[in-house]
């Protein structure tokens, strides 16, 4: 079966060449490089793997992204995150496009214009070079105050391919059912793909992590299991704490009730159709 991993972060080794920002979110000793990420996929049997540029280990500073996805563009795709209130992002947007062949933007609500959201004029210039570039977004729509601003984005986009990062990162307890609503009504946009990995990094249990696994079906069922892709979250030590890599995949592979046919779309067909149709395995 096809394993395709949407959202892996990663970390340098070295230190000297990419500085890390103030006070980072350090992964643990030995895992996060693109090196060690090959090989804990490879293990779990992921052919390819989209990369996340690591903010809280970097800020935004890309230049280990870039690099990361130039050099094994064979097997990983780059997802690089920009500052929207920064006027010089969407230059550095097409540079990363064209010079290191990064695939997507993670687009984050404007901070220094908290009351526009992601309907701002800083982060609609980086959709529209999104757009120019043959790109796609991964959108960091996290927390349901968000919601209005991103659907207004997202309306005046609707060619664009549009990655749904951690699905508002749903967590078991009292708000779950109606956070579950509002992630299911956003399936009216029908270029918007959910990255169901939420389960690794919100569940309160061990594997197979039951606690979420109605949310999940609830959301697959909502967008249909061609819309919906599988993610890591990787380094798992440090973002999916209560299960490993190996058991993430298996969450998908055997553990919930799904069909083979919605098996093989969710864990990596349909990520091949969006992110790498010249993917050869």
């Amino acid at each position: 079966m096809l394993i395709i991993d949407c959202h892996a972060h990663i970390y340098s080794p070295d230190e000297k060449r990419y500085p890390v920002r103030e006070k980072p979110l350090r992964p643990p000793a030995g895992a996060g490089s693109a090196e060690h990420l090959r090989k804990e996929s490879q293990a779990a049997g992921v052919s390819a793997v989209r990369a996340i540029q690591t903010v809280t280990f970097y800020g935004y500073d890309n230049s280990y992204l870039c690099d990361a996805a130039k050099e094994n563009r064979a097997w990983m795709a780059g997802v690089c995150t920009l500052q929207p209130d920064d006027p010089e992002s969407p230059k550095l947007l097409r540079k990363f496009a064209r010079e290191y062949g990064v695939k997507s933007l993670r687009s984050i609500p404007s901070a220094a214009h908290p009351q526009a959201g992601f309907d701002d004029a800083g982060v609609r210039a980086l959709w529209k070079v999104v757009a120019d570039e043959g790109m796609s977004v991964d959108i960091f729509l996290m927390r349901s105050e968000m919601v209005e601003s991103a659907s207004k984005l997202m309306r005046d986009f609707p060619k664009l391919t549009i990655g749904f990062c951690h699905c508002m990162d749903l967590k078991p307890g009292p708000k779950l059912e109606e956070e579950t609503r509002i992630v299911c009504r956003l399936s009216r946009f029908r270029n918007l793909y959910p990255k169901v990995d939420f389960i690794g990094t919100g569940t309160k249990e061990s594997y197979p992590c039951r606690d979420l696994h109605h949310a999940c079906l609830e959301i697959i069922a909502a967008y249909g299991a061609e819309r919906c892709v599988w993610a890591s979250s990787y380094p798992n030590a440090l973002w999916t704490p209560k299960i490993s890599y190996a058991e993430h995949v298996r969450l998908f592979s055997e553990a919930l009730p799904l069909k083979d046919r919605d098996r093989r779309l969710i864990l990596g067909e349909n990520a091949r159709r969006l992110w790498f149709p010249d993917l050869r395995v």
